[in-house]
């Protein structure tokens, strides 16, 4: 790992889509079976990334300048618990109130928590974020926001919800990835060079129109909303992958996620390259080769109420 100052302008941040369980529908069984079977997909991809990427995920919890260990923090938008379960392995005095619109990863947390014996130090709480009545979120020293804040309608309103519920010099702490990890080297794979940077722009175009807080710089929205910036700092991420098979399901979960949103944008040689990749049983399959790694970086913004 390096670590590097934060570029100007902050590079795009385009995340792993996740979406943090925000699409709940209802619907006929069909629908519902899909959707929980989506769910689970996901589920297992946020687990992915938590364990491929724990080192940086806790240097930067190592970073954070609070001024006293915080008793109280909330994880918004907490996934399947990866900041959760890092900020108890940091602070461990704290109690986190875990905040997530999906039933199934707050469901999916909550074992986690009784497996690791930390039951009583979590709680889980749905939430749509967008929703202007905010829960009960008490007075926390410590609000973390993973990859969450830019899928909402108003992450403005939001951060000044987070502003009014903080405890007097608590913080608010703000992480984004800058794009979702690459997996191949830029001449891969040998039949169509370029397919996963190619099948990346297609999905940044897919998302532009609806994820318009993508790539924000997220120090002038903290301080607009009342904060003062307490500090800036991107990691750089770059992990080899070739004896690691948490890398190669990784890469696996993730190129079939995204060739689910971009398939009827790509070129037919593209989407064939890539259903060759993604066909496990195949000779050209991702799992079969020894160059992968996990590029990509992770920024995060620090800021702090007044008391």
């Amino acid at each position: 790992m390096t670590s590097t100052p934060p570029p100007t302008p902050h590079p795009a941040h385009h995340d792993h889509d996740h979406d943090h369980g925000r699409h709940d529908h209802d619907g006929d069984h069909d629908h519902d079976h899909d959707h929980r079977h989506r769910a689970g997909d996901q589920a297992e991809l946020l687990d992915l990334d938590a364990e491929v990427l724990a080192g940086h995920l806790d240097a930067i919890t190592g970073w954070l300048p609070v001024e006293t260990p915080p008793r109280r923090i909330v994880d918004l938008g907490c996934g399947t618990g990866a900041g959760t379960f890092a900020l108890l392995d940091r602070f461990p005095g704290a109690h986190v109130t875990a905040v997530d619109s999906s039933a199934a990863h707050l469901r999916r947390l909550r074992e986690k928590a009784e497996a690791r014996g930390a039951a009583e130090r979590v709680r889980t709480l749905r939430a749509d974020l967008d929703d202007p009545d905010w829960p009960g979120l008490g007075t926390p020293d410590l609000v973390w926001a993973s990859a969450s804040l830019h899928h909402l309608a108003d992450p403005g309103r939001a951060l000044r919800a987070v502003h009014d519920v903080l405890a007097p010099g608590g913080l608010c702490a703000v992480v984004e990835l800058a794009g979702f990890p690459r997996f191949l080297p830029e001449n891969a794979p040998e039949d169509r060079p370029g397919l996963e940077e190619r099948c990346h722009r297609a999905g940044e175009h897919r998302h532009a129109g609806h994820l318009p807080h993508r790539g924000a710089d997220w120090g002038p929205k903290l301080t607009a909303a009342g904060f003062t910036l307490a500090g800036e700092r991107t990691l750089t991420v770059h992990i080899e992958g070739a004896r690691d098979a948490s890398v190669g399901a990784y890469a696996l979960g993730g190129l079939r996620r995204l060739r689910d949103g971009v398939a009827g944008t790509l070129a037919p040689e593209d989407l064939a390259a890539l259903d060759r990749l993604l066909d496990t049983d195949g000779p050209h399959s991702i799992l079969r080769r020894d160059d992968l790694a996990v590029r990509t970086r992770r920024s995060v913004w620090a800021a702090r109420r007044d008391r």
